[in-house]
């Protein structure tokens, strides 16, 4: 279980509660390094590396709506497009998140999603690419 999710549905109150939950969501006490959050206009951490076959889990951790969508051109050949939502590619995503906020993650949701090839990824939130909401998965032998 998610230490995030495990905190939020056990309704964890009190200081000792938030302070435990406030270092879960800071990165500290044994926090994955393959663990992602979204702040409201920032991935953190903006760039992780991982080996082939390791899954990486995005989390929504602010309040504000996001998405977890590779670039057009910045993902290996041959590698497996990613979006959350589950599309095909950019254009399909940025079509369903600009008709209908397609692929949204709003608070506390999360996206997956395993890398088999070895390269450097890069991904944006489609809503919040223009502030610079970006950030790269280096996938390593």
């Amino acid at each position: 279980m998610y230490r995030r999710r495990f905190l939020r549905r056990s309704g964890a109150v009190g200081s000792a509660a938030a302070a435990v939950a406030f270092a879960g969501c800071a990165g500290v006490g044994g926090e994955s390094d393959r663990d992602v959050g979204m702040l409201a206009s920032a991935y953190q951490p903006r760039e992780i590396t991982v080996s082939v076959g390791e899954t990486v889990v995005w989390e929504n951790t602010s309040a504000r709506a996001h998405t977890v969508t590779a670039t057009e051109s910045g993902i290996p050949d041959g590698a497996e497009f990613f979006a959350s939502g589950g599309f095909d590619d950019y254009a399909s995503a940025e079509a369903a998140w600009n008709a209908d906020f397609g692929g949204i993650l709003e608070s506390g949701d999360r996206f997956e999603h395993t890398f088999t090839v070895p390269g450097a990824y890069e991904y944006v939130c489609i809503p919040h690419r223009e502030g610079g909401m970006f950030g790269t998965v280096v996938v390593e032998e």
